[in-house]
């Protein structure tokens, strides 16, 4: 299973699913980093070997680019359903092998 940081966006029930499924996540809120600038947050989850998972895509886009040494970022788009989230983000680190050094999205599926 995935050492993932959750960045502050990233909403509590999101984050204790993925617990659920197993997965060593830790969040910037439980940390008492809330607030901090992406390029801390991202330099903290590197120095921990762990993925940055957000909804913040274009932010973080940029921080890959400037700064591809990294342990991965996962950006999600926002759901309200955390449960659902939760299930395809568990199923595409399941399948995506080492995301060191690289930026991956996970899309909502659309609707008809």
């Amino acid at each position: 299973m995935a050492r993932l940081y959750a960045d502050e966006d990233i909403p509590r029930l999101v984050v204790e699913r993925l617990r659920d499924l197993g997965h060593d996540i830790v969040s910037v809120t439980e940390l008492g980093r809330k607030g901090w600038p992406d390029e801390q947050v991202l330099e903290d989850a590197t120095a921990d070997s762990r993925i940055v998972l957000t909804h913040n895509r274009g932010d973080f886009a940029r921080l890959h680019l400037a700064r591809p040494s990294h342990a991965g970022i996962v950006s999600c788009s926002r759901d309200s359903d955390p449960a659902a989230l939760a299930g395809r983000i568990d199923a595409a680190l399941s399948t995506a092998g080492d995301l060191g050094g690289t930026h991956i999205r996970i899309n909502r599926p659309s609707t008809p």
